[in-house]
C-alpha cells in the first residue's frame, strides 16, 4: 500500500465552518499601467514648444560611454567595443529585460563603424525581407568592400525558417548580425545561429542606474534642462515603477512632466501673467510630485520602504498568511510587493523557505512546487511569473502544516555544536580503500536490500545518539502516514521489535516497507 494519498494533504477540520464571503476580481495585467504610462501624446514641453519624439528616443545614448549600466560588456577590448570602433567582425545576440540598452546598442554600432546599417523587426518582417537585405549587403561587400551590419530586434520572434535564412550570411561574413532578444535564447534561437554568434547577456538596470537616467532627463537640453523639479518621493516612485527599465523610467517620467507643465501654463493663464510656464530666463522651475505621477500613469504610490518598516512587515505579513492558511491575505501581500517593486527573486527564496520550515513533510511536493515558481521567474521574468508566484502561493497557504523538519535540523545542530559527535560505527565506514579490513570497516555492515522488508536491526548514529529522536512527524498530511511508517522503523532498527528477517510476522508489513 502507498504511504501517501494526495486527499490527505487538503484535510481539514472535520468540524464544519460557515463559509466565508467572498467576491471574484477579473485578472488584469499589468499591461494595463505600462499602457497608461505610455499611451501619452507627445506634448508640450513649454508652451509653444512641442516634443518632436519621445523623451526616450531623444535620450538614447550616442556613444558606449554615455550608456548607463552594462560595464561588464563595455571593458577596453570587449567584444562589443570592438565591434562599436570598426574592429570586430563577430556576430552578436544580444539578451536581456526591455529597457536594458539593447536597441541602444546597435544604434551606436551603426553610426561608429562606418558600415552600412539595416534594421529589421521580427514582428514584421518576413523571410523576402531577410533576403532582400542579405543579398544588397553581399553587392556592397563585392562592389565597394562595404560591410553591412543587420540588426533584428525581438529576433526570437522569428520563425526557424527565418532564422534560417540568415545562416549562410553570417557563416560567410555577408553581414554582421546584432540582433536583440528578451527570452532565454537558448530556447529560442536556432542551435546553429546561436553557434555562428557571441551571446552578451544584458543585466536589468540598478535602483541607481535608473535614477542616473532621470537625472539626466531632467538637466540635459535634450530632455527638460532644468524646467522640471522631481521630488524625492516622486524620484522613488518612478524608480519602482521602472522596475530596471531605462525606457519605462523615461516614459513614466515624460507622462508626469506633461501632465505638470500642463497644470502649471493653466495656472499660469488663469493668473493672466502673460508668460508661458517654464519660458525666459527667470522662469522658476516646476515641481513634478507624486500627485501629479499617480493621476498621470494610474498608478498609486504604494508605501513601500525596501530598507524600511514597510519592507519588513508586509514581508512578515505575507509569510504569516501562508503560514496560517490565509491564500486571499497572502495574494494581497505578494501583489502589493510586486506593485512597490519588490525583487521577485526575494519573494521566491522566502516561499522556498517556508515549504520546508512551515510545511515539510506533511506535503513533501510543496518544495518542488516553491522551487518550480523560482525557476518559471528566471525563465520568464515579470509580468508573466507573477502567476507562478502566485500559484505557489496558494498551494503553500492551503497545504497542511508541520514545522517538523525545522525542529528536527535545530536540536540535530543543537547536538553537534554541544560535541556529541561520536565515532562513526565501524559497520558504516567506508570499507573502500586498501587496509579497511584489516581496520574493522565496514565489517559486519548488513545491506538491507538483501532483507524482504528492506530494513535490519543495525545501529547507524554513534554510540552516544543510540535512541535520540530528532525528527517527531505531526498529523497533518503526509505526516499522519509517515508517523506510522517511522515508528515501525524505529522499533526494527534499534530492535524494539522483532527483527523481520528472523521473524516478520511481528515486524512491518513487507509490502507496505517497501512503499
Amino acid at each position: 500500500m502507498s504511504l501517501f494519498d494526495p486527499a490527505d494533504l487538503f484535510d481539514v477540520a472535520a468540524a464544519s465552518r460557515p463559509a466565508r464571503p467572498g467576491r471574484s476580481t477579473p485578472a488584469t495585467s499589468d499591461a494595463a499601467a505600462s499602457t497608461s504610462a505610455g499611451t501619452s501624446s507627445a506634448g508640450t514641453l513649454a508652451a509653444g514648444t512641442l516634443a518632436a519624439e519621445p523623451l526616450a528616443s531623444r535620450l538614447r545614448p550616442a556613444t558606449l560611454d554615455e550608456i548607463v549600466g552594462q560595464r561588464h560588456l563595455l571593458g577596453a577590448g570587449s567584444p562589443l567595443r570592438r565591434l562599436v570602433e570598426g574592429g570586430g567582425t563577430t556576430s552578436v545576440i544580444l539578451w536581456g529585460p526591455p529597457g536594458t540598452g539593447k536597441t541602444t546598442l546597435a544604434h551606436i554600432v551603426s553610426k561608429a563603424t562606418g558600415r552600412r546599417f539595416r534594421e529589421l523587426s521580427a514582428v514584421t518582417a518576413g523571410v523576402r525581407d531577410v533576403r532582400a537585405i542579405i543579398d544588397e549587403a553581399r553587392a556592397a561587400r563585392g562592389g565597394s568592400g562595404t560591410r553591412t551590419v543587420l540588426f533584428i530586434d525581438e529576433v526570437h520572434r522569428f520563425t526557424r525558417t527565418q532564422q534560417d535564412a540568415l545562416l549562410p550570411s553570417v557563416e560567410h561574413g555577408w553581414v554582421t548580425l546584432v540582433a536583440a532578444t528578451t527570452e532565454n535564447p537558448f530556447f529560442s534561437v536556432v542551435s546553429p545561429l546561436l553557434s555562428r554568434s557571441l551571446l552578451l547577456t544584458l543585466e536589468p538596470l540598478t535602483e541607481d542606474d535608473i535614477r542616473g537616467v532621470l537625472d539626466r532627463a531632467l538637466r540635459d537640453p535634450r530632455g527638460y534642462g532644468g524646467r522640471i523639479e522631481l521630488t524625492t518621493p516622486a524620484r522613488e516612485h518612478v524608480v519602482r515603477l521602472a522596475g530596471g527599465d531605462a525606457r519605462r523610467a523615461l516614459t513614466i517620467l515624460e507622462a508626469g512632466a506633461e501632465a505638470v507643465l500642463a497644470e502649471a501654463a493653466g495656472e499660469s493663464a488663469a493668473s493672466d501673467t502673460g508668460e508661458a510656464a517654464g519660458e525666459g530666463p527667470a522662469a522658476v522651475a516646476v515641481q513634478l510630485d507624486v500627485r501629479v505621477l499617480e493621476q498621470a500613469v494610474n498608478r498609486a504610490a504604494v508605501r513601500y520602504d525596501r530598507s524600511g518598516d514597510q519592507h519588513y512587515d508586509v514581508v512578515s505579513a505575507f509569510i504569516k498568511s501562508m503560514r496560517g492558511g490565509d491564500p486571499d491575505a497572502a495574494l494581497h501581500y505578494l501583489a502589493r510587493m510586486l506593485a512597490a517593486g519588490e525583487d521577485p527573486r526575494f519573494v521566491a527564496r522566502r516561499m522556498i523557505i517556508l515549504a520546508s520550515e512551515d510545511v515539510g513533510m506533511a506535503d513533501p511536493g510543496a518544495l518542488g512546487v516553491a522551487v518550480a515558481a523560482a525557476q518559471a521567474l528566471d525563465l520568464v521574468g515579470l509580468p508573466e511569473a507573477r502567476l507562478a508566484l502566485a500559484q505557489a502561493v496558494i498551494h503553500l497557504a492551503l497545504a497542511p502544516k508541520s514545522n517538523a523538519v525545522i525542529r528536527a535540523m535545530d536540536a540535530a545542530t543543537a547536538d553537534v555544536r554541544a560535541g556529541l559527535a561520536g565515532s562513526v560505527p565501524p559497520p558504516l565506514r567506508d570499507a573502500h580503500y586498501a587496509g579497511a579490513a584489516r581496520a574493522g570497516s565496514g565489517d559486519g555492515y548488513r545491506y538491507p536490500h538483501d532483507e524482504p522488508a528492506g530494513v535490519v536491526r543495525q545501529q547507524y548514529p554513534p554510540d552516544g545518539l543510540v535512541g535520540t529522536d530528532y525528527y517527531t512527524p505531526g498529523g497533518n498530511g503526509f505526516e499522519r502516514r509517515a508517523s506510522e511508517r517511522l515508528r515501525d522503523l524505529r522499533a526494527v532498527v534499534r530492535g524494539t521489535a522483532t527483527d523481520p528477517t528472523t521473524d516478520t510476522a511481528s515486524g512491518p508489513d513487507p509490502d507496505e516497507a517497501r512503499t
